[in-house]
């Protein structure tokens, strides 16, 4: 009963298995043996037969519905697990029977089968409906092989191969588009459900669907390497970082079980022992009442079923969050830090302005600049490269490049050396004559000569000052931390509306920053990052929560962060924000009625105001009522 993703659990938990392939929902046959029970049960209720008639078609009715509960309460305490609700309910029926009371020890057992029933029920429609929602899983790949289609499983194809795509069908790996064009659906991967148009030397996914054009695709994964399979990868296995909340309960459950058996043995024999007065058998039925009342599952069940359904809820919207405890970090965040480049900016950055020094030709500048960034896959550097291109200008393919974190790149091509970077990689290697500029600059030096530099512009997202005035009334405090120059970092920070902003940070000094934000929070609260998860691994891994923007076919993004956006919207962290909450919330009404319910009729029952039958109700009712309320974050909607 301690996790929900153990299939091996009591029944109450059973149904949570599913999302690992597990079956282990009720069948028809089960529902079955039920009607069959409550058949029995009432014929020995209503009609005029017999005593001994009576009673053995109440004994048939009970081991039709109880003997599964009793073979599992004997099982479990030979297994030294004692105390569950099969133990509980096992003990109550029995006791029932060995006062008499026949029909309220078939009714106990009856109704509880029936509300498990029931809390499997729900429990599976939430789990098929995540599950559902994230099988991006492609049933085949159609592969072109000598010219001739073939159906295979995806994970025997070979990065290389081409594989077809016709409308209707599911991208099956990831790659790039070498012959067709048309429109995919990805709302299954980023929640968007506006198509988007692909054509030729465009990078796709896998579990994207082909609206309206066939496809041919050229391998660049195999299928364990894909975006999709480390999607899934996540998905299944979130449940098993447990909240505090579900920790909480897994050791509560460990404690209020055996208490509350010890609690009705002194129900059972204190009052006969104390009061001359008192009926050991009225007594006994009152401990019975308490032991039914006493159940468990709807804490059980309901706590770990809530997390699971704020995860999904999440996930519709394309937002993945690795597990429970992570719900409760991104309810809570207090601080969130912002890389500049592609998080909060387009990071699409365009050559504005070519400034050679004195003698040097702009081609020349240029020329340079694009021979030391052509491998690179900085937004700067595609950006370089873009305007080579334009000017007819072709990099030399000879050349062995060393990139230096948070400064720029190192080029040597025979005996020509060239730095392209910022400021600290020129006062690295004393390149003199470096004059200071404001805004993103890229200097360029050759065999320690300065060359001239490249001014770059970035502009903040569409939409980014509004989602950022919104997220703003969520969290206290919003900060850039940058490795662009400080003055681009301050213009984009005043554009946006964002108070502190610390730019020409290394890796390093970000984790400084982010450990200063850390220490001056709060005792509990939390600090997260949100960056693109590629190049921010050090100050994602020391932040309290970490946010990967835009990480879709991001592998490293998926594996640094808590919570993967899986678009780069920046309204997405908003709406995290409002999921977990809501989770949060629901969480804690389950916990607090589920607790206040019970501890208001055990009272009852001890006082003498309830019988067998109403703590049946109390029980099945409370743990299907928390149930349904723990599903409302899976259908949660902007």
């Amino acid at each position: 009963m301690s996790h929900l993703s153990k299939p091996t659990q009591t029944s109450c938990c059973k149904a949570c298995a599913c999302a690992h392939g597990c079956s282990n929902e009720k069948s028809g046959g089960e529902w079955k043996k039920l009607l069959a029970a409550a058949m029995l049960f009432a014929a020995a209720l209503l009609l005029p037969v017999p005593g001994g008639i009576k009673i053995a078609l109440y004994v048939v009715s009970y081991l039709t519905c109880g003997w599964e509960v009793l073979v599992k309460s004997a099982r479990n305490i030979r297994a030294g697990k004692i105390f569950d609700e099969n133990f509980l309910m096992s003990l109550a029926t029995l006791g029932a029977w060995g006062i008499g009371q026949y029909p309220e020890a078939v009714a106990v057992m009856l109704f509880y089968q029936t509300g498990e029933l029931l809390q499997e029920y729900a429990a599976g429609k939430s789990r098929r409906s995540i599950v559902k929602l994230m099988d991006l899983r492609p049933e085949f790949a159609r592969v072109v092989r000598g010219g001739k289609e073939a159906e295979v499983n995806p994970r025997t194809v070979q990065v290389g191969e081409t594989t077809r795509v016709r409308p209707g069908e599911r991208v099956a790996l990831d790659g790039v588009i070498i012959q067709g064009a048309g429109r995919l659906d990805a709302s299954a991967l980023t929640g968007e459900s506006r198509p988007i148009s692909v054509r030729p030397g465009k990078e796709v996914l896998a579990g994207c669907i082909s609206v309206d054009g066939t496809l041919d695709i050229r391998v660049q994964k195999t299928y364990e390497n894909s975006a999709v399979a480390k999607i899934l990868e996540l998905a299944e296995n979130a449940a098993n970082k447990k909240s505090a909340a579900e920790k909480f309960i897994t050791r509560f459950a460990r404690v209020y079980t055996p208490a509350v058996v010890l609690v009705a043995v002194l129900v059972a024999v204190l009052p006969p022992l104390i009061g001359a007065d008192a009926s050991f058998k009225t007594w006994f039925y009152r401990a019975l009442i308490f032991l039914v009342i006493s159940c468990p599952c709807a804490l059980v069940l309901s706590v770990p079923l809530g997390f699971f359904g704020g995860i999904g809820g999440a996930a519709k919207n394309g937002i993945l969050i690795k597990g429970g405890s992570y719900v409760e970090r991104l309810a809570r965040i207090h601080t969130l830090a912002f890389d500049k480049t592609g998080t909060l900016t387009q990071g699409v950055f365009e050559v504005t302005a070519v400034v050679p020094a004195a003698g040097v030709p702009p081609e020349e500048l240029l020329r340079l600049a694009a021979l030391a960034e052509q491998h690179s896959n900085h937004p700067i550097a595609k950006a370089i490269l873009k305007k080579a291109h334009e000017s007819t200008l072709v990099p030399v393919k000879e050349i062995h490049l060393t990139e230096r974190a948070g400064e720029g790149v190192e080029a040597l091509c025979g005996k020509t050396a060239v730095l392209a970077g910022n400021a600290r990689l020129m006062a690295r290697f004393n390149v003199p004559g470096v004059p200071a500029a404001a805004g993103t600059c890229v200097y360029v030096a050759e065999n320690g000569q300065y060359r001239g530099r490249l001014e770059l512009g970035d502009k903040p997202k569409p939409g980014a000052k509004e989602a950022l005035k919104e997220l703003q009334k969520w969290v206290k405090q919003t900060v850039i931390l940058s490795g662009d120059a400080p003055e681009a970092v301050q213009k984009t920070a005043q554009e946006l509306g964002i108070s502190q902003a610390y730019g020409g940070l290394l890796p390093g000094g970000k984790v400084e920053k982010l450990e200063a934000l850390i220490h001056a929070a709060p005792k509990g609260a939390v600090t997260a990052f949100a960056g693109d998860g590629i190049n921010d691994a050090p100050v994602l891994a020391r932040a309290d929560l970490a946010l990967a923007m835009g990480a879709l076919g991001s592998d490293a993004a998926i594996e640094a962060a808590d919570v993967v956006l899986m678009t780069d919207e920046l309204k997405k962290i908003t709406l995290g924000i409002r999921i977990a909450r809501k989770t949060l919330w629901v969480v804690k009404q389950n916990i607090v009625f589920a607790l206040a319910v019970k501890a208001a009729v055990l009272l009852l029952g001890v006082v003498g105001c309830a019988n067998m039958w109403a703590a049946v109700f109390a029980d099945v009712g409370v743990s299907l009522l928390a149930v349904c309320n723990s599903l409302r974050p899976l259908y949660f909607k902007e």
